[in-house]
């Protein structure tokens, strides 16, 4: 069975979408006909983007929720559960870069409330009453970050891997049971190419033809979750790293992989 069509009743959920790949998953998913609800911190660029998409058959609601906050995530949650949602893209998350000794706790544990802890209670939400009805598509946003050990990016790279591998397992479960669950693992990811006065630390690192266009990204992950492809690895980077984590000794990868890493905490 194909993911749920649009329906006025229905809501797609976009965690993740005032900028990035979760922008770009809301533009899609309301090209496409389908109602949302869009999450993330800050309202205000969820307000422009919800102009921009609102229509005569596409309503267009709005959380300004920060998902690292448990009370925020654990509200959220609640009216998931009651709603009628059809799609969930699990797309917020967070990085950070530099040795884990040296950076700040805090925001080391938002880290993992963020990237994992929000992501597995969205899920909790939505999936008894996506299999009780026998359709529904979730979208998990891992990361090939996450197939491997990088030194340097180790709170991200660990999140990451527990999106991966939770995606997959949740897959096993459901198969059969009309529920879709595809993993997009990307690697560098952007809307445009800035002016060199605007590159940030990694724009300069990572040559142009590695990034992927976010637009790009979110069509051919939605069009995989409608074919419950298990997992979209875009970009040559990307998946250059999962061959890397799946084949490659970890002992001669995760040095190089690092070392990489340790110039972007330097920055």
């Amino acid at each position: 069975m194909a993911i749920p069509a649009p329906s006025s009743s229905a809501r797609a959920v976009v965690t993740g979408a005032s900028s990035g790949i979760g922008r770009e998953l809301a533009r899609a998913l309301a090209a496409r006909g389908h109602s949302l609800i869009v999450v993330a911190r800050r309202g205000e660029l969820l307000e422009e983007l919800a102009a921009e998409l609102r229509s005569e058959t596409v309503a267009v609601e709005i959380r300004a929720v920060d998902l690292s906050v448990p009370e925020a995530v654990e509200v959220l949650a609640a009216e998931l559960a009651g709603r009628e949602i059809s799609i969930l893209c699990n797309n917020a998350g967070i990085a950070t870069f530099g040795p884990v000794s040296e950076l700040d706790a805090e925001y080391e544990r938002a880290q993992v409330r963020l990237n994992v802890t929000a992501v597995h209670d969205l899920t909790l939400a939505v999936l008894p009453q996506m299999v009780e009805r026998g359709s529904g598509g979730i979208l998990m946003v891992g990361s090939a970050a996450g197939n491997m050990p990088i030194p340097n990016n180790a709170t991200y790279a660990a999140s990451k891997a527990f999106v991966n591998t939770f995606s997959e397992s949740l897959r096993g479960e459901v198969a059969g049971q009309g529920v879709h669950v595809t993993l997009l693992a990307p690697g560098p990811v952007r809307t445009h190419t800035p002016a060199p006065e605007d590159q940030s630390i990694v724009d300069k690192l990572v040559p142009d033809f590695l990034w992927h266009n976010s637009a790009a990204v979110a069509q051919m992950s939605l069009d995989a979750l409608g074919r419950n492809k298990m997992r979209v690895v875009p970009g040559i980077l990307s998946k250059g790293m999962s061959v890397a984590g799946g084949y490659s000794p970890r002992v001669l990868t995760a040095p190089i992989v690092g070392g990489f890493y340790r110039k972007l905490g330097d920055a």
